[in-house]
């Protein structure tokens, strides 16, 4: 990268990243996204964008990925398994269908107890746990895969997660009024497609 940088745009250096580097990233990584070899190919990607930005070694990145909305390793990871629970829903058990009490949770899936460990690490065990901990307002979008995908990818480039425990405590720092604001900016929205 650091090579064909100079001869470049930003937008073609960004079409390189994404035939390159993240296509290869993107390969499997259901599977491997919280290995602990996660950790090497996420420093790599952080070197890849701070060239691509012209930045020094050790400047953060975090703004970087935000620039170039290019999506973290572990934000891709959260997006590739929120996408597949998407698309397998109905393999999965909603809290509405276990009990008829209307709850705030009642959209949400039901967690299974796991047996072990190593369970817990799964994609099934993971994936209720990462839709759970996604917004009501996001949620309720999962009739519309499309529109789902594109407000998913669009909350995840804002937050640029580093770390699935800082992703699991993004609703408590969210902040209600933040979750009402978009949620009424949703609403605009699917009016607004209606409309046009």
């Amino acid at each position: 990268m650091r090579i064909i940088k100079p001869y470049m745009s930003l937008e073609t250096l960004k079409i390189v990243y994404r035939c390159t580097f993240n296509s290869v990233i993107s390969y499997g990584l259901l599977f491997w996204g919280i290995s602990p070899h996660s950790k090497k190919i996420f420093r790599t990607q952080k070197r890849i964008v701070r060239i691509m930005m012209g930045c020094r070694r050790l400047a953060s990145c975090s703004n970087l990925f935000k620039n170039l909305k290019i999506l973290p390793l572990i934000s891709q990871y959260i997006f590739c398994i929120a996408i597949l629970v998407i698309k397998h829903k109905h393999q999965f058990t909603l809290n509405s269908e276990i009990h008829n009490i209307n709850t705030r949770q009642h959209l949400n899936l039901h967690q299974p107890s796991p047996n072990l460990t190593g369970s817990m690490q799964g994609i099934y065990y993971s994936g209720v746990r990462l839709y759970n901990n996604l917004p009501f307002c996001i949620k309720q979008l999962s009739d519309d895969s499309r529109t789902f995908e594109l407000k998913l990818k669009n909350v995840l480039c804002i937050h640029s997660y580093y770390s699935l425990e800082e992703y699991f405590q993004w609703k408590v720092c969210y902040g209600p009024l933040q979750i009402i604001a978009n949620c009424l900016l949703l609403i605009y929205y699917q009016l607004y497609k209606l409309l046009v």
